[in-house]
């Protein structure tokens, strides 16, 4: 018999495939179902070589085809989506099983779901996933939050698929109910004033004083020397060149 998997992976869309082939590759034994069988066939043909992927047809035999305590990771899209999922998946899970949303649910959805699966005797977990596509397979941040227990249980997981920053993972426990989602929320409200300040430094640089992409970029690359460092700075200056 087969020896049953690690992790399992439903939604397979750009952000969830990226998740599932970063575990695979860092040795993980990672089931993998979607909605539309049509992408977990082209996960399987283009980057079955990458690692160990289990497929299933239908939930309950992705279900059959994890170790327990189960880890879930959800994939799908904030809001009635995700609920529709655990709704699915509840009847299948056993004492103990672990639900985790990788979404960008909102924070309060989170507590209201935490509590929903407790009482099935289910945890959950709702994890901030930063990175965007890149990040996703190649090492992205994340911020889980729920219940403790769980998170012990999948840190040896979600911390080998992290980015790793001078050797230490960047992920950590960020508290109980919602509090993973609640950080990712703020994460991205910052994320997103930034990008605004960006868009508006390159209108006065290019609108106002005439400069030429390439100056530009000249412009965005000397400040990431400097204080303004940043990710979303170095590729400012990568997209303009």
């Amino acid at each position: 018999m087969a020896a049953l998997c690690d992790i399992g992976v439903i939604g397979l869309a750009v952000m969830g495939a990226n998740l599932a082939r970063n575990a695979a590759r860092k040795g993980l034994r990672v089931a993998i179902e979607n909605r539309h069988a049509e992408r977990t066939d082209a996960l399987l043909r283009d980057f079955g070589h990458e690692g160990v992927f289990v497929p299933a047809r239908t939930l309950a035999e992705f279900v059959a085809s994890l170790a327990r305590p189960r880890a879930i990771l959800m994939m799908v899209q904030a809001g009635p989506p995700v609920d529709a999922l655990i709704d699915e998946l509840t009847p299948l899970l056993e004492s103990g099983d672990i639900l985790i949303d990788g979404g960008n649910s909102l924070f309060s959805d989170t507590q209201r779901r935490a509590k929903a699966v407790t009482g099935h005797q289910l945890r959950y977990v709702g994890m901030g996933v930063s990175g965007g596509e890149e990040g996703a397979l190649e090492g992205p941040s994340m911020m889980p939050g729920g219940d403790r227990g769980a998170y012990d249980h999948i840190a040896p997981i979600v911390t080998r698929m992290a980015a790793q920053v001078d050797g230490t993972p960047c992920c950590r426990y960020i508290g109980p109910d919602g509090a993973g989602h609640y950080v990712k929320m703020v994460h991205n409200g910052i994320e997103y004033a930034d990008m605004q300040l960006i868009a508006e430094a390159y209108d006065l640089l290019r609108g106002v004083y005439g400069l030429e992409a390439a100056r530009i970029a000249d412009i965005f690359a000397g400040w990431k020397e400097g204080d303004l460092d940043s990710y979303l700075i170095e590729i400012t200056a990568t997209v303009l060149r």
